[in-house]
Parts: structure tokens; sequence; C-alpha cells
């Protein structure tokens, strides 16, 4: 067990974003990421092209109003599609611990670098000390970070869709030694008729300050779904329902983050921004104002979109 959790908060100023590496729709997260499709008549080039200006338009908004953005460029030359989705292979937590996952998609675990973190501790962050899950690959078991956690961190308690990315075993290792209450359930989406696990918890479920963006629609067992709601009701966070249909349009894949003057803002994209309706919108801004911005191409191929791209960083400075 890790202690010294000591400054609980919720929401940070600072972000790390990496630009995205050899960019397409990967084929070995397809197999259950159902939000992936491909772009037909275009080229590798254009599309790597789109993603980065996605990406570096989005950075360039997150620091307009005072998030403190870290952006790490890969120049390794490595075949990570994936790269611009880091909160799944890593965490930095208050105490200065960093956290380390297992991936379903080999290609997705050469996104691992030490560089990362010695970029992090160059811009003045300390890394006391680092829990690593990922030789669970080695048995098939994955927990793919933060976006199979939804973490409320100041409650201490875990959210966790289970799926072929976050396994319940590993789920109880994590929430024991990051001192987490696991509140776990399965969240599903209808592909071609079917109920099929969603892949991970981050696209159904955001977690702010004072309230909760969730698709309770996606967890089909009723008992679970109480669970989430009671808990939720317990920590007294205002619950704002969005459809699947909204989840298909990335709108429960947000994250809320500080700004300047400690402004709180709900970072999301346009597409999950424009399929929310005006009673969604003001209810999200009795808590924070929004923030959000285009991530077309990013979210058609990569099935992921804002929460996604940001691991938080509470790590202490050095």
């Amino acid at each position: 067990m890790i202690s010294n959790f000591n400054q609980m908060r919720q929401t940070t100023n600072t972000i790390l974003m990496v630009r995205p590496t050899r960019f397409r729709a990967n084929e070995q997260t397809a197999v259950n990421n159902y939000f992936q499709k491909e772009y037909s008549g275009i080229s590798q080039k254009e599309l790597q092209s789109r993603a980065e200006s996605e990406f570096d338009a989005y950075v360039e908004q997150l620091r307009s109003i005072g998030v403190n953005v870290i952006v790490f460029n890969s120049t390794d030359g490595l075949d990570t599609p994936d790269a611009h989705f880091p909160n799944n292979w890593v965490s930095f937590h208050d105490n200065g611990t960093m956290g380390l996952y297992p991936m379903f998609a080999e290609n997705r675990r050469l996104e691992r670098r030490e560089d990362v973190m010695l970029h992090l501790e160059s811009a003045g962050f300390k890394i006391d000390n680092i829990v690593d899950y990922t030789s669970a690959e080695e048995e098939g078991l994955f927990l793919e970070g933060t976006g199979s956690l939804v973490l409320d961190r100041v409650n201490r308690k875990a959210y966790c869709a289970l799926s072929q990315r976050a396994h319940e075993d590993l789920l109880f290792e994590f929430c024991e030694d990051f001192e987490y209450t696991p509140i776990m359930f399965t969240a599903y989406q209808t592909v071609n008729g079917e109920r099929k696990p969603i892949y991970h918890t981050n696209v159904m479920m955001c977690l702010g300050e004072t309230f909760a963006v969730i698709c309770l629609a996606c967890i089909d067992d009723k008992k679970e779904r109480k669970t989430v709601i009671k808990n939720l009701k317990e920590d007294k966070k205002e619950i704002i329902e969005i459809s699947e249909q909204q989840v298909a349009n990335f709108a429960g894949n947000m994250l809320q983050v500080r700004a300047k003057d400690d402004t709180l803002f709900t970072v999301m994209s346009e597409a999950a921004y424009n399929s929310l309706t005006a009673d969604q919108i003001k209810r999200i801004k009795n808590h924070s104002d929004i923030l959000y911005g285009s991530l077309n191409t990013i979210e058609t191929c990569g099935g992921g979109s804002a929460r996604c791209m940001m691991a938080e960083v509470f790590l202490p400075k050095s």
C-alpha cells in the first residue's frame, strides 16, 4: 500500500499531452473499440497532418485559458498510432507516485517511454515512486489507466467498467495500492444489434468536483446501476445523464481542469458539445465553464476524444 496521499484534489492545472505519431486507425485496438472508423481515400501523410493540426489547436486552446500543458513530441519513429492517448498507460499522483499500466494492444505498449518521465522531471516535477502493473500483460490481463479508471480522488473511489481492457483482479490491486474503493460495473453499447462492453469507462463517464456526466443507460444491470448512483449521490455529485447516442459523439469523454485564477473548465470536443442539449449545457455550466474544440479526425480514427488525450499531472514540484 502506498501512503502520503495528503493533498486530495480532484482537478489539476497541469496536463501532459503527447503529439500524434504514425497516426491512423489502429487495427489492434479496433477489435473492441467500436467507436473507431476508417477514413477512406486519404493518405497517411494527410491523416497525420490533420491529427497534428487538431492536436496543436487543442493545446493552444487549453493554454489560452491558463492550463499548464506539457507537450511531449516523440522523435523515435516507433509505430504508435495511439500515442496521443497517454492517459491509458500512465498516471501521476499527489504523493509523487507514477502508475504504469498493462495495455491490450501490443503496439500501444511501445507508448510507455522513460523519456516521458524525464521530460516531466525536467519541467520541475518530482517522481518518487513507480508502481508498475505491466507484467500482467504476460497473463493477458489489462487495466488501461484512467481510461479504465474514472477516479474520485477526494472520496477515494475508482469507478471501473469491466471489459477486455479492465480486469477485475487488477482493479482490486490498484485500489489496494492507491487506497481507493472499487466501484465496478459493466457498461454496454449496441453494435450491430448486440450489446457489447464499452472498452473504456471514461467514454461513458466523467467525474468533476461537484458533478458526474454519465450514461446510466449503458449499465444494463440494475443492481450495478443503483450502486453507481448511490455512490455518486453519497458524495454529493449532481448526476447529469447523457444518452447512448451522445456517448457515440464522445459526450462522456470530458475532463474537468483547473485554469488560471483557479477557474474550473470542463473540456470536451466540438462533437461532444454539439450533441448536448441546452439543459445539459446549462447544468454543466452551473459547475464550471466549458471549453471545446474540433477533434474530428482523432475521434474518427482513434476512437477516443478530449479526455483520452490528457494525462493529469498531480505530482509535487521538485
